[in-house]
């Protein structure tokens, strides 16, 4: 391609060469003017929809459709908003051509068997929609727990999107298990650095950057099937350094910015590249795992975290819905 030519094409465009571009977001005009391949969402990002006008119509068909069950209050709010992400998700899929991200409750991050459960019921109600469960990943955050769910999830042929990941021990956990695709999360390993060090990080000096890099290049000298997403972006920089990545999952403000600047991008990440890479391989049990997850203060920090904000937005969902009933 001549310099010339280069220079019309977006950086959004060119990048799509390169990576799968996911929508993060649960906005579905978005979707519609970047035209990611696939999407994810989280309660955080449901909650917020659910507060804009043109999304009410999916929260009040989800209370129609089970105010009238037989359920318990408690279980008839968890059934309505377990109904809602569904109906969230195949919207989305009628824009997407490839998968949409469906997160558990992050109040199960402990637990193995409800996961499991949550999992079940959510693709059980993708099915009724005439959604095939491999358009669907369902989100799980990265605990030792949730990567044991996922790795029974999958001998059910159900994918799982392992969220919140921030340590390679995870990384390597969620390879071992056979894990579909995980997440990790470039913006919040970026934060946590420049708050405990003082400094700003650029380009391949990033943390964040650094860490999904290491996992690309683990996954593809070894051979892994899982597929590396990288999330929760500060700046197009951040992108733009993992250019080669299997997936990035991009707000639209970051999706606006690409789509607007005619850079040129060169891949960053190639599988190639990877098997040259002097990474040696390591196995973990659930001992080593937590031990070394532990020594890792930042992923424990993040990981924490996340799942409490994920479990706070589920329960001001909770409020919302039950003040509806």
């Amino acid at each position: 391609m001549s310099t010339a030519t280069l220079e019309k094409v977006s950086q959004l465009d060119q990048l799509k060469k390169f990576t799968k571009v996911v929508a993060d977001t649960g906005d579905f005009e978005s979707m519609r003017a970047f035209q990611p391949y696939d999407a994810t969402t989280n309660p955080s990002l449901i909650f917020a929809a659910t507060q804009k006008p043109e999304y009410g119509y999916l929260l009040e068909k989800a209370i129609a459709d089970l105010k009238d069950s037989a359920l318990n209050s408690s279980a008839k709010v968890e059934a309505i908003i377990d109904h809602l992400l569904v109906l969230f998700g195949t919207e989305i899929l009628k824009i997407v051509p490839g998968r949409v991200s469906t997160e558990t409750d992050a109040r199960l991050s402990f637990n193995i068997e409800g996961s499991i459960n949550k999992g079940r019921q959510l693709i059980a109600l993708y099915e009724q929609q005439g959604i095939p469960r491999e358009r669907i990943l369902i989100k799980i955050a990265s605990t030792w727990e949730g990567i044991k769910a996922a790795e029974q999830l999958r001998k059910e042929a159900i994918n799982c999107n392992l969220t919140l990941l921030f340590s390679f021990p995870q990384a390597v956990a969620c390879a071992e298990a056979g894990v579909r695709l995980i997440s990790p999360f470039v913006g919040r390993i970026y934060d946590w650095y420049k708050a405990n060090t003082g400094k700003d990080y650029k380009g391949p000096d990033d943390p964040g950057v650094q860490s999904v890099t290491r996992i690309y290049n683990y996954y593809k000298k070894f051979g892994y099937g899982t597929e590396v997403m990288g999330a929760s972006f500060r700046n197009t920089g951040q992108i733009i350094y993992l250019a080669g990545c299997d997936l990035l999952t991009i707000s639209p403000n970051l999706l606006d910015e690409l789509s607007k600047s005619v850079e040129p991008i060169t891949r960053r990440l190639d599988p190639e590249i990877a098997k040259t890479s002097d990474a040696e391989k390591i196995t973990l049990d659930e001992k080593t795992f937590r031990f070394e997850f532990n020594e890792d203060p930042m992923a424990v920090d993040k990981t924490a975290e996340g799942i409490r904000k994920f479990s706070a937005d589920i329960v001001k969902l909770e409020k919302l819905i039950a003040s509806r009933l």
